[in-house]
């Protein structure tokens, strides 16, 4: 059956409003009001992208991130399409982030910016710590730079030019040797 008209495959990408920022400028007439806005979108499958868009008024500011969010995605490999491959650090600015795997079951344990871009990424469980900043955009860039750093098994495997069930095997085995 063919798809419905309109739909190209694409899947539905949600996005989430991180934080908006008024700012002033002040003229001789007073003061002129503008607007920021940080956007996260993602499909929930794996990729995820950040946006910033400024303007006059808050709509349009938005509709600016969500563009340039979805246009900026980055795909992020998941272990069964539920959690991250492994533990991971992140830095941008004065903003460090540690994410780590977790269990099922976990949920998502993030604050802020972070939590929307383990939502609109499609992570049910992990671990987070932001370490150093609250600043949203700062926090969100070392994240991107955290989940950049994510490598599936079958790509370190091909890098190293070893087997997956190699790379796979250790990582079953040091979770063996950490319960005992």
């Amino acid at each position: 059956m063919a798809a419905p008209f309109g739909d190209r495959g694409e899947s539905e990408i949600v996005d989430k409003l991180v934080s908006i920022n008024r700012v002033a400028k002040v003229v001789k007439g007073g003061r002129r009001f503008g607007f920021a806005a940080l956007v996260v979108a993602g499909d929930q499958k794996g990729r995820v992208g950040y946006g910033h868009g400024k303007a006059r008024e808050v709509p349009e500011a938005i509709r600016k991130a969500t563009e340039q969010a979805k246009r900026n995605m980055i795909r992020v490999p998941l272990r069964e399409g539920r959690t991250l491959h492994h533990d991971v650090e992140g830095r941008f600015g004065a903003g460090r982030v540690v994410l780590r795997a977790a269990p099922p079951g976990t949920g998502i344990i993030a604050g802020g910016p972070m939590r929307a871009v383990f939502e609109t990424l499609g992570v049910q469980d992990v671990v987070t710590k932001s370490i150093g900043t609250a600043n949203p955009y700062n926090m969100i860039k070392a994240t991107f730079d955290a989940l950049g750093r994510v490598m599936s098994p079958r790509f370190a495997a091909a890098k190293r030019g070893k087997r997956v069930g190699d790379i796979v095997g250790r990582r079953d085995q040091a979770t063996k040797e950490a319960r005992e």
